[in-house]
């Protein structure tokens, strides 16, 4: 045992008083250059800029995340659809499709949104089953 403790001292030296052990104090950095501004996004668009009361509302507003059931031909209209605003180069959402449906189907009177409801397929209520 004799020999470890001497071996160990030579190689660690004595431990130093508290005060000798402190970090010299640091040197100033010099300061760091400001960062660019961001380069604008690829999706901003200067020409299509949406109304700045729609933008706020927008702004304001909760956003809700809910899922539903459609049958494929219905979902295939959403491809159309997004199809159809891509020839006048607006790509387009299927949620953005949905609200825009929902915003036409409000200005519809009682009559004509009675109409294209009774044109929809009835759905079963529920999840469709897996495989199918």
């Amino acid at each position: 045992m004799a020999n470890r403790k001497s071996a160990q001292s030579a190689t660690n030296p004595p431990a130093e008083p508290a005060a000798a052990r402190q970090r010299p104090a640091a040197k100033a950095k010099p300061a760091k250059p400001a960062k660019p501004a961001p380069a604008p996004s690829r999706k901003a668009k200067p020409n299509a800029s949406p109304a700045p009361a729609k933008k706020a509302a927008a702004a304001g507003s909760k956003l809700v995340r809910d899922s539903f059931t459609m049958p494929q031909a219905d979902f295939a209209l959403v491809a159309q659809l997004k199809a159809r605003a891509l020839d006048f180069k607006r790509p387009t959402k299927k949620s953005e499709l949905l609200r825009a449906g929902l915003q036409a189907l409000n200005q519809l009177d009682n009559r004509a949104l009675q109409a294209a409801l009774e044109a929809l397929t009835p759905l079963k209520i529920g999840r469709p089953k897996k495989g199918g």
